[in-house]
């Protein structure tokens, strides 16, 4: 019986093993040019973890306000007058809208992220962060953070009059809220990689491929600890 068990766990467990291991893997082998910045790099946005997704802490400086000033209408709390950071994360739609806690995710949505569903981004807006929670930063030169900017914006979904499409979702707090965006969510293409690509988008090299948590995490500290 236990033999039994242990031949039809084989398969299961090597691929996750193997999936694991590419994900360290890829975090390692780099994408991306290695750039300087003679001017510096004087913009800084964060990176907040959760369980099993990163998202953006994005300044509220005047570039971002000017990029993403079509969120206005929805998201009125960016023009609060404490209002100091952009929060975005990309995700699978069933997945990331799913209400409360990870215990009432269903299947349905687990089997869509895992083999493809359409994707959302969520965004919503903080106040001062409170400096010793010690967050991750990603420096920009000015151009760097240009670009940054722009591959952000063309994440969102736009309908045929340009407009983005905000999602009748009542968010997973009191301010934010989700909106369609590009591309397919599976296995292979999950809002962490989304991450690296948005990184790799600015000019800044990044891990090659980065699905989990900690590949974001060890790219990062290989290739902009800086």
């Amino acid at each position: 019986m236990i033999y039994a068990l242990a031949r039809a766990l084989r398969w299961p467990v090597g691929l996750l093993a193997a999936y694991f291991l590419a994900a360290l893997l890829g975090a390692v082998l780099p994408a991306g040019q290695e750039t300087t910045a003679p001017w510096g790099r004087p913009y800084r946005v964060l990176l907040a973890a959760g369980p099993i997704h990163y998202d953006f802490l994005i300044p509220l400086d005047a570039p971002t306000k000017a990029y993403f000033a079509l969120l206005e209408p929805v998201l009125p709390e960016l023009n609060h007058s404490e209002a100091a950071w952009l929060v975005l994360g990309w995700g699978a739609k069933d997945f990331y809208t799913t209400s409360g806690d990870y215990g009432d995710i269903t299947l349905k949505a687990i089997g869509r992220g895992l083999f493809g569903d359409s994707s959302v981004l969520r965004a919503d807006v903080l106040g001062r962060i409170d400096p010793h929670l010690d967050l991750p930063e990603i420096a920009f030169s000015e151009g760097e953070y240009a670009a940054f900017l722009k591959a952000l914006d063309a994440s969102f979904a736009r309908g045929s009059d340009g407009v983005i499409q905000v999602l009748q979702h009542p968010g997973l707090t009191q301010s934010d809220r989700f909106f369609e965006a590009r591309g397919r969510f599976h296995l292979f293409r999950t809002c962490n990689t989304w991450i690296a690509r948005m990184i790799r988008a600015s000019g800044r090299r990044f891990g090659l491929w980065t699905p989990t948590p900690y590949s974001v995490t060890l790219s990062h500290a290989l290739y902009l600890a800086d």
